[in-house]
């Protein structure tokens, strides 16, 4: 069975303007603490589209066992940022700017998993073709 990995954003809505304070809590199931090598969370911004594809982190923490208390990472964990002034969200008939709070969990035994949760940042209006 896979570890469970979940990524909750504080906002239902999941849009936010610049300068707003993005709010998530995560947390991992069905392993074993000591299966565990570490968790990292980030907010980052990535392109798609047409051309190279680019991508930005805002915000990133890696967590390994020896930052817990008790040694276990799987408790829920909640991070926040500020989010900044731009890329804003958009999706244009070429490139698309998306949003996305992660979760990484790597494992003892070389393997990795990970979710996200997507969210908009401004109000740019979709290009309509």
């Amino acid at each position: 069975m896979e570890p469970l990995l979940s990524l909750q954003i504080d906002d239902p809505h999941r849009t936010y303007q610049p300068g707003d304070e993005l709010e998530c809590e995560c947390q991992v199931d069905a392993i074993d603490a000591s299966d565990i090598q570490a968790i990292e969370t980030s907010v980052l911004w990535y392109t798609e589209g047409k051309g190279d594809e680019d991508l930005g982190v805002h915000y990133f923490e890696r967590r390994v066992p020896n930052d817990a208390e008790d040694g276990d990472l799987r408790p829920m964990h909640r991070f926040a940022t500020v989010l900044p002034n731009s890329p804003l969200s958009y999706s244009g008939g070429i490139v698309k700017v998306r949003w996305c709070a992660r979760v990484r969990l790597f494992l003892r035994r070389g393997k990795e998993l990970f979710f996200e949760q997507p969210f908009h940042l401004g109000a740019v209006a979709p290009i309509r073709i």
